[in-house]
């Protein structure tokens, strides 16, 4: 029987996994990615391999888990193991501009979202904006970042103030 390896950062979300795999007695390993190290000279055992990681891994303080993720992941199908949830996936999940892309490559309709770095692109996309807006981090969870403005000028004085917080990844969107 092949082991099933958890790729994860989040020891509350792993939980029903070992209750499952322990009571239908199924092998498996955890990998957590919130820090460690990636040989890549190395070659990487056989079984299934399940990706468990968040958008929101840095609000526990795993800042780079979804980073080490990544290369992780790309070095596993590399040399062709089965990935479950595997680096496109993972681009999936964190990046909501990666997200709307593929929505509507597939036709399901997306609201209009300009994604902005740095204060004067982010306010010089609000005005574009026709009536009442929200912002959002483009990696998140949670909800972070996520306000309503009735306009770029109130947006300007949030952005100028010390409550404005910038996505981890530096990219705000409008809508």
């Amino acid at each position: 029987m092949s082991r099933i390896y958890v790729i994860h950062e989040n020891d509350a979300w792993v939980e029903p996994l070992r209750t499952a795999f322990g009571e239908l007695g199924l092998p498996y390993t955890e990998w957590f990615t919130a820090e460690g190290a990636l040989d890549l000279a190395s070659v990487p055992p056989h079984g299934v391999f399940y990706n468990r990681m968040s958008a929101s891994s840095h609000t526990r303080g795993h800042r780079y888990a979804a980073e080490l993720t990544g290369g992780l992941l790309a070095w596993l199908e590399s040399h062709g193991r089965l990935v479950i949830n595997d680096g496109r996936a993972l681009s999936l999940e964190i990046s909501k501009i990666a997200q709307y892309a593929a929505l509507a490559r597939h036709g399901i309709r997306v609201p209009h979202t300009i994604a902005a770095v740095g204060r004067d692109a982010i306010i010089d996309a609000a005005k574009k904006m026709r009536r009442r807006f929200i912002t959002k981090h483009n990696r998140a969870g949670k909800g972070l970042g996520v306000r309503l403005f009735d306009g770029s000028d109130t947006l300007a004085r949030y952005v100028d103030s010390d409550a404005f917080e910038d996505s981890v990844d530096g990219i705000t969107l409008i809508q």
